[in-house]
């Protein structure tokens, strides 16, 4: 594990999670799809849109498209590469074995959706 959180090659590999390289300017994913996976940013940076205005960055050890993974419901925005990024795709099966297995893992994801959570409240309010 690191400092940023219970993620380094060896828990990617161990669980034999893909790694995706996308451009600056590329969308990993957009608003309304159904999501099949999150993301785990392993370099670089990428852009959170909603409504096309830029919510969020998202770098190092940061995690996006967990909401339509886990309510299974469609994305609820759209990220774009800010740099070249490179992401570990974990898809629903890597997922749920990764929540049984690692409380950590589980934890992680919990808490930067709480983040995002209070940060989208802040701006609202």
């Amino acid at each position: 594990m690191t400092d940023g959180g219970p993620f380094n090659f060896a828990f990617l590999e161990a669980f034999g999670v893909p790694l995706r390289r996308i451009a600056k300017g590329e969308k990993l994913f957009r608003e309304g799809e159904q999501g099949k996976e999150m993301y785990l940013v392993v370099e670089g940076q990428l852009g959170v849109e909603v409504g096309g205005r830029t919510v969020e960055t998202v770098g190092l050890h940061g995690v996006v498209g967990e909401m339509a993974l886990i309510d299974l419901a469609p994305r609820s925005a759209t990220a774009v590469a800010l740099t070249p990024v490179e992401v570990a795709v974990i898809d629903r099966d890597v997922f749920l074995s990764l929540v049984s297995e690692s409380p950590a893992f589980s934890l992680y994801v919990m808490k930067l959706m709480a983040a995002r959570i209070r940060r989208m409240n802040e701006a609202a309010g």
